[in-house]
């Protein structure tokens, strides 16, 4: 069976890239020289090069010509963030369980990395959860929250892959899930053990506090997802099951 043109394509341009011809940040030559040189036609190189554009791993400018990235782990996992907005049902608990295994290892390796400025975020967060009107402003806050751990966890790849593993969709559907479960006070005090923990700069509780928040929102995923097909939750950003387009458990922690 014979191998696509683009396909093709994206290989050689992958050997060219592996073996350092063309390194991090490096200008491809034009067009027409890359294509004459790797034996395609120029539409089979545009595809290729927009494909290898969609993952991360080239940077077309306009005007300017076409670039490999940093090749980075946030440039490279970029797609995987896409494709988990994606996700239902079993996969989107797959994927969740996924992040209970690898997301308490980063928050205990932060634990002693979290700077002065780190602690204020976090605090901040804590607060914009507290006074969450909608459902999408809490969202943003327990994404930031998180965001700022996994990236003191001292692995840029690790906290690049557990960011993408639980994208805005997915959490929006996690979070719906947990208000249907009345669970909204729940997860602020998870919030709150988690970040005291991290402030004592006790790796072990911190690890455990943030397990203990994952562990809940895959039990109320599994929860949700016996339910059938059809169970549905409150809209992201849209009226709570309160009716007043606040968060469940709408009551101020202390």
């Amino acid at each position: 069976m014979s191998v696509p043109v683009t396909d093709q394509a994206i290989a050689k341009i992958k050997d060219l890239i592996i073996s350092g011809e063309f390194s991090a940040g490096a200008k491809l030559p034009r067009e027409q020289d890359l294509a004459a040189r790797l034996g395609l036609s120029r539409n089979s190189l545009r595809e290729a090069v927009r494909a290898l554009a969609l993952i991360g791993v080239l940077d077309t400018r306009v005007g300017d010509g076409t670039y490999v990235t940093s090749l980075d782990a946030d440039a490279l996992l970029t797609g995987m963030g896409f494709v988990g907005d994606l996700l239902e049902g079993k996969t989107l608990l797959e994927v969740h369980q996924v992040r209970r295994i690898l997301e308490p290892v980063a928050t205990g390796l932060a634990a002693t990395r979290l700077t002065e400025d780190d602690f204020v975020a976090l605090a901040a967060c804590l607060r914009q959860m507290d006074e969450a009107e909608h459902n999408q402003a809490f969202i943003d806050a327990d994404t930031e929250f998180h965001r700022i751990i996994v990236s003191a966890s001292g692995n840029a790849t690790l906290a690049s892959l557990i960011q993408n593993l639980s994208g805005g969709m997915a959490r929006a559907r996690v979070w719906r899930t947990i208000t249907e479960h009345d669970a909204v006070e729940i997860t602020k005090q998870r919030h709150r053990d988690i970040y005291v923990a991290l402030r004592a700069g006790d790796a072990e509780q911190a690890s455990a506090a943030d397990l203990l928040h994952l562990a809940d929102g895959e039990r109320w995923l599994q929860r949700r997802l016996a339910r059938g097909p059809h169970a549905r939750g409150p809209e992201t950003g849209g009226r709570s099951q309160n009716g007043a387009g606040r968060p469940n458990g709408r009551s101020r922690a202390k």
